[in-house]
């Protein structure tokens, strides 16, 4: 009877019932809730015979101790861990004893290892999941997010803030503003959400944000910011256990910048960047920055037009109708690059210039030549203004760029006006005045009002048109307006050697006796009874001369370039030398 007992059933039937115990319990556990599986339990009599009687019929060991010395010892464990005490306490043991198993209860327990190693790791998550969410609504329970972390304690509440700039630009000129691409966070503490566990931090999903307070900043001269929400919003919310918290979001912010163009396109700029609290006065809530670093660019960022040279940054306090306000302030410091517009007008402008020059080498006859050369160049830089003129608000000063236009007309201008002089000088019959038989009349009856000028000659003038042969020389232009004093420079500097190249042809006779500066004179003032004098002089056939240069345009070759040389010299010392220093604006400026 003793050994039949040891025997008992075989290690397979043993098992295949746990087995069937097992898969009862799971069953029973999911239809049940896991309270009532963990807290069911069940009464087994003495495990110790069991144990022996499995052992006896593999090994074969008869050997036991006394039915005696063995205590029956009820034991209350849970259903859902009988098959796991059956298998730690029967086919552990025999695995390491090195029993062949049979293969099916070997399959069995490896499944079974499986099952318990993944349960090992996702419970432990479960766990931590479960823990943050009762830690969340305890928070929340009596959370007032309408009130400040520091309500009621008599000191308010500081917000710190840094920003990391990704890219910035365009800045724009004629709408005075600029933008960029940052991430804008900003730091406070609320001791109403600190925690204590085993997590440093959590990162919460900004649905919390509605549930929680935050500051209320917004940028005092913004015009067109935004969040940026694609593929959702860039938004980051981070609570510490001692109730820090960080507010991270992505902003592309376009704000206004008051430019002074003076300088223009040597100029620095300014452009600032103005942050604080909407509606909660300084005695409420201070910003502050976060560092000394506190705003910091992307490496390798670069701007187009301009060279960024610093970025100071401050907080101060100013003064609106509400309120003592803390204000966060950062300017952006800039220099503009020169070179596209040393490139697209200022090496154009000085070669059209220097190209209006050229009517002083062109025959001063050539009328329609030298006047063409010079309108062209005047409706050149007036298309080059227009279009420099395009980007740039319509300011009420000039700019350095419109006073070097300015003076680029003015040379233009001037050597028109150079060549009116010069043409206003030439004699008739000079080579371009056509000399028909209706537009002379005859002169033998006024030679006697000829007078004061001339004297001798002209009296020697009068009897050699009436001796000569040809009545066609007697003749003078009429209604004639033109001065023929600067055709030979004779008349005022020494006259030119023999050998003068062939130039110019003249009607000339030979110098009056009347004083040179009288002379000019006369013909500034358009004297009438001068001008007679000097068209009848000019319409005789005798003693002709080789004509010169005009003196005007000897003078300009040299004055012209001489002077726009040192206006050049002038303007660059004076603008690109001088350069004013930043400094912070008035907060006059800011208030509303």
């Amino acid at each position: 009877m003793a050994g039949e007992s040891l025997q008992g059933p075989t290690l397979q039937q043993q098992i295949s019932r746990k087995t069937v115990e097992y898969e009862n319990d799971v069953t029973s556990t999911k239809k049940f809730s896991k309270w009532s599986m963990e807290n069911t339990t069940v009464t087994f009599g003495n495990l110790n015979d069991s144990y022996d009687s499995i052992r006896s019929t593999r090994v074969g060991s008869a050997a036991s101790l006394p039915t005696a010395n063995r205590p029956s010892i009820p034991i209350m464990i849970p259903v859902a861990r009988i098959y796991e005490s059956f298998r730690a306490t029967t086919i552990s043991p025999l695995l390491h004893e090195g029993v062949d198993l049979p293969l099916d209860v070997l399959k069995s327990n490896a499944s079974y290892m499986e099952k318990i190693r993944v349960r090992k790791r996702t419970a432990p998550n479960d766990v931590l999941s479960k823990n943050i969410s009762i830690i969340l609504e305890n928070l929340l329970k009596s959370y007032e997010r309408s009130q400040l972390p520091t309500h009621g304690k008599g000191v308010p509440t500081i917000v710190r803030t840094n920003m990391l700039i990704r890219s910035m630009g365009p800045v724009s000129e004629l709408d005075m503003d600029y933008s960029m691409d940052c991430y804008f966070r900003q730091y406070w503490r609320d001791k109403r959400l600190s925690f204590k566990g085993p997590i440093k931090s959590l990162s919460l999903s900004i649905k919390m944000l509605d549930k929680i307070w935050r500051p209320d900043t917004y940028f005092y001269n913004g015009k067109q910011s935004h969040i940026h929400t694609i593929t959702v919003p860039n938004k980051l919310l981070r609570l510490s256990q001692d109730g820090d918290i960080l507010y991270s979001m992505r902003l592309t912010i376009k704000a206004t910048c008051p430019m002074e163009l003076r300088n223009f396109p040597m100029d620095r700029q300014s452009c600032p960047l103005i942050l604080g609290s909407y509606a909660y006065t300084s005695r409420q809530l201070v910003y502050e920055w976060h560092s000394n670093d506190a705003v910091t660019f992307v490496p390798g960022m670069t701007l187009n037009q301009f060279d960024l040279i610093s970025m100071p940054h401050r907080n101060f306090t100013f003064t609106r109708r509400e309120g003592d306000f803390s204000v966060l302030h950062v300017s952006f410091n800039l220099k503009r690059h020169t070179g596209y517009f040393l490139i697209q007008v200022y090496v154009p402008c000085i070669l059209i210039v220097v190209l209006s020059w050229v009517s002083f080498w062109i025959h001063r006859e050539a009328t329609s030549d030298r006047v063409g050369l010079c309108i062209t160049t005047v409706l050149t830089l007036s298309t080059i203004s227009l279009d420099s003129r395009t980007d740039l608000p319509k300011v009420k000063y000039a700019t350095a760029l419109d006073w070097f236009l300015l003076m680029s007309f003015f040379y233009t201008i001037a050597t028109l006006l150079e060549f009116a002089g010069v043409h206003y000088f030439t004699k008739v019959g000079s080579g371009e005045f056509p000399i028909d038989d209706d537009e002379w009349e005859d002169i033998d009856d006024i030679t006697e009002e000829i007078g004061g000028c001339g004297g001798g000659s002209s009296s020697r003038l009068s009897s050699s048109i009436r001796d000569s042969p040809q009545r066609s020389t007697s003749l003078r232009r009429k209604n004639s307006l033109i001065c023929p004093i600067y055709n030979d420079p004779t008349h005022i500097f020494k006259p030119p050697s023999s050998h003068a190249s062939t130039m110019e042809r003249t009607t000339q006779t030979e110098p009056p006796i009347t004083p040179k500066w009288k002379q000019i004179w006369l013909c500034l003032l358009g004297d009438e009874k001068f001008r007679k004098q000097r068209q009848r002089e000019a319409t005789t056939k005798r003693s002709r001369h080789i004509n010169s240069v005009s003196l005007i345009d000897q003078v300009s070759r040299i004055a012209f370039p001489m002077s726009f040389g040192l206006f050049n010299l002038l303007y660059w010392m004076a603008y690109a030398m001088y350069q004013q220093e930043f400094s912070w604006p008035s907060t006059a400026t800011m208030k509303q």
